[in-house]
């Protein structure tokens, strides 16, 4: 394999960020009056879900409505995402989401390499870049040739929309990258993208099936 990029999902893999995510959403609610709260249990439940807009139109429709307030509560998503975005934004600026073990140091060697980087995202571009500049300094984003986000496919993971688009602008083939996941979907997503895939769990996607992976790692720290 000659490996000519790393590309990166953010969201779980780079920084682990679904506590800030679910409490952001939580944050949301209550600003717009929705009456829900997202439990740590019902947060991991809907992980099974990629995508925070995704994720409220499931949510909506599991509740036992009528078709008038579930109609009402649909045409509400993008004012309570818009509004969880915001929030998030706001705690990751004042730190709440730092990197995981080892990603400074493997982005810092992949581009000492000569490997470029880029990013293959569920999230929103607005959130991603705000991690990636707090992360890795106000020209963070600059460190990757390619940054793909939710807003940027008609199907998220785990379709491989994302991983074809990233490959597609990288100018590359499968077998010239490696993707870096931390959830099953991420992982579904890369392999049907034909990508050798490295798979870093957290406590939120631990209990996920991995068995497509090239390699399962517990972190990207050294030893």
């Amino acid at each position: 394999m000659n490996v000519a990029a790393l590309i990166f999902d953010v969201d779980g893999t780079m920084a682990d960020t679904e506590e800030v995510h679910r409490v952001a959403f939580n944050l949301a609610f209550e600003r717009l009056g929705v009456g829900w709260s997202w439990s740590r249990a019902d947060y991991l439940r809907l992980l099974a879900v990629t995508g925070g807009k995704e994720r409220l139109v499931f949510h909506i429709r599991s509740l036992p409505l009528t078709a008038r307030e579930r109609n009402r509560l649909l045409g509400l998503v993008p004012r309570i995402h818009t509004e969880k975005t915001k929030f998030y934004i706001s705690a990751v600026r004042d730190g709440a989401a730092p990197l995981r073990d080892g990603i400074a140091r493997l982005l810092c060697e992949a581009r000492s390499a000569g490997c470029r980087l880029a990013i293959a995202s569920a999230s929103t571009t607005s959130s991603v870049h705000a991690l990636l500049r707090k992360a890795l300094g106000s020209r963070g984003p600059e460190l990757f040739s390619v940054i793909v986000c939710g807003e940027h496919v008609r199907a998220k993971k785990p379709e491989p929309d994302v991983y074809e688009i990233a490959l597609a602008r990288l100018n590359l083939r499968h077998d010239q990258a490696i993707a870096f996941e931390d959830s099953t979907n991420g992982l579904l997503a890369a392999e049907a993208a034909g990508l050798w895939t490295v798979v870093t769990p957290t406590l939120w996607t631990a209990a996920g099936h991995f068995d497509l992976a090239g390699l399962q790692l517990p972190r990207l720290g050294d030893p």
